[in-house]
């Protein structure tokens, strides 16, 4: 019976298998095709939510939010920087946690703490989206969309007591939306000063764990406290407007020294002067100027042909460092034709001053700057002055003194009084950033004319341009209307100054008057004393 049935199997399948094969072809040939339909094409919006919420995760940022630029280029580099980006980033790893890990040697007794294996794998993050921000600070700020899903190996060594634990780290997955801020631009490579990095939401982090050889993120409830407890501490530290600062540049090659407070100068009169006029006397004025202070020298009257001038003239004078800026007084014989002659001159360190304290000065003139040389047997004359030093504000705190009632009367003068403080005394400053889509009828060489109440300051000429860039800084004592002039073909704007001196600062665009798209950016500050 058993060689019988083998025999039939072996029968049948010689003669099943062809004959199979020629049943199915008389019946693919022969039968009739189904008529195939279309697929049916609706829009997205017609699809339902939940067909959206699935199709949502898979569409690229740039894609969804058009603001957000595809930048490939960036990714491709950090393929292939990422070997070298990899061994960087664990060492700084290693040399951080390397006195963090000192401190608890000894306690719990822990013996040792040490990364048996420290690598980021081979799969770097992905930008999947970045736009860049414009303020009109001098910053530079960018936002980008990272994700990563890497395959690190991290294992953490323990020696607790008499047993060795191995922590390991493994399956990192992060999904992060940063916001780095360049900032202040400055004129020193690479051009910013520190990097400032936040969180636009909560990051979502996930990892999994395993404790010697253990996967501990499979105990219940586990895994969703961990990954809470992440997402709350990184957002407390960084989440905006929590920010982390990277510092790049030294703080003292990138200072830009900010004025301070105000120098409040009398000039009062002058004694026997130097007869430089053929009747035997002088036309003499006085020229005031600070160390370090590149506005015009500020000048007295003349006083015609007199030898003792008596001035009692007032003049305020922009402080930056008072510990070391020098006050530079010159005595001229004012002459109608030719150059005026130095009758004298002489320099008092604002160092000898305490703010709010006023001191008046009788001073010998020198012949030179150098006030370190013997003076000349051949008098010149005395110069007697008043000077107080008057802090703003927000900076007093870092000179001492008493703020409250400094003006006190030396040589039947005050110098500075509170009614003057308690009006608002003070501080403008205007930056002249740029001006854009300037354009004159026949030619583009735009500057800019700033006038307060009746005297002007000019920038210089930008040759061959409709979006000048001065970034230029001048200072002036008042509060009142300021008006900002471009060349007058180009166009001009008001800005009324009490909107400066109740918000302290403003920093915006202007469109410029008598123009078609002209713009111009100031910024304008107001420091009170």
């Amino acid at each position: 019976m058993g060689l019988f049935g083998s025999f039939l199997g072996i029968i049948g399948f010689v003669f099943g298998i062809p004959l199979g094969l020629l049943v199915g072809f008389f019946v693919f040939v022969y039968s009739e095709t189904k008529q195939v339909k279309e697929p049916v094409v609706r829009p997205i919006s017609e699809l339902g939510p939940h067909a959206l919420q699935e199709l949502l995760p898979e569409i690229p940022l740039w894609v969804k939010t058009p603001d957000y630029e595809r930048v490939d280029w960036l990714n491709k580099f950090l393929l292939d920087m990422w070997p070298y980006l990899d061994k960087a980033i664990c060492e700084i790893i290693r040399s951080t946690t390397k006195p963090i890990f000192a401190e608890y040697i000894g306690k719990y007794q822990i013996k040792a703490i040490e990364f048996e294996e420290l690598t980021l794998g081979t799969l770097p993050p992905t930008i999947c989206g970045m736009k860049v921000l414009e303020t009109n600070e001098k910053e530079l700020v960018m936002e980008q969309v990272i994700k990563w899903a890497g395959n690190p190996n991290i294992v953490l060594n323990l020696q607790v007591s008499s047993l060795n634990i191995t922590v390991q780290l493994v399956d990192l997955q992060v999904f992060a939306m940063p916001r780095v801020t360049l900032r202040p631009l400055v004129p020193t490579f690479p051009c910013f000063a520190k990097v400032v990095v936040s969180l636009l939401e909560k990051p979502h982090v996930d990892f999994g764990m395993k404790i010697s050889g253990g996967d501990i993120m499979a105990i219940p409830g586990l895994y969703r406290f961990v990954q809470e407890t992440i997402k709350k501490q990184v957002a407390s530290l960084y989440l905006w407007p929590q920010t982390l600062e990277v510092p790049i540049l030294d703080e003292s090659t990138v200072a830009i020294k900010k004025p301070v407070g105000i120098l409040h100068v009398n000039v009062i009169r002058a004694h026997k002067l130097l007869k430089m006029d053929l009747l035997g006397s002088s036309d003499p004025y006085v020229k005031l100027s600070l160390t370090g202070d590149k506005l015009p020298a500020k000048k007295t009257t003349v006083k015609r042909k007199n030898l003792n001038p008596v001035w009692n003239e007032k003049f305020k004078l922009v402080v930056k460092d008072p510990q070391s800026q020098v006050l530079q007084l010159q005595v001229f014989d004012w002459d109608k034709v030719g150059a005026h002659d130095k009758l004298g001159m002489q320099l008092i360190p604002l160092k000898m001053l305490k703010p709010y304290d006023n001191k008046e000065f009788t001073l010998d003139l020198l012949k030179d700057t150098n006030i370190n040389e013997t003076p000349s047997k051949k008098p010149r004359g005395q110069i007697v002055v008043d000077l107080t030093f008057v802090p703003f504000k927000e900076d007093s705190n870092k000179f001492g003194g008493n703020s409250e009632g400094y003006g006190r009367k030396e040589s039947g003068i005050d110098v500075v009084s509170d009614d003057e403080v308690q009006e608002g005394a003070g501080l403008l400053s205007v930056i002249i950033q740029e001006a854009e889509e300037v354009e004159g009828e026949h030619h583009n060489n735009p500057f800019a004319v700033l006038t307060f109440n009746g005297e002007k300051r000019k920038t210089k000429v930008m040759k061959k341009t409709r979006h000048p860039r001065w970034n230029i800084n001048i200072f002036h004592l008042f509060n009142e209307m300021i008006i900002l002039l471009m060349q007058e073909s180009l166009g001009h704007v008001e800005i009324n100054l009490n909107d400066v001196v109740h918000n302290g600062r403003i920093n915006d665009r202007y469109h410029l008057i008598n123009s078609k798209n002209g713009e111009i950016h100031v910024d304008i500050r107001w420091k009170v004393v």
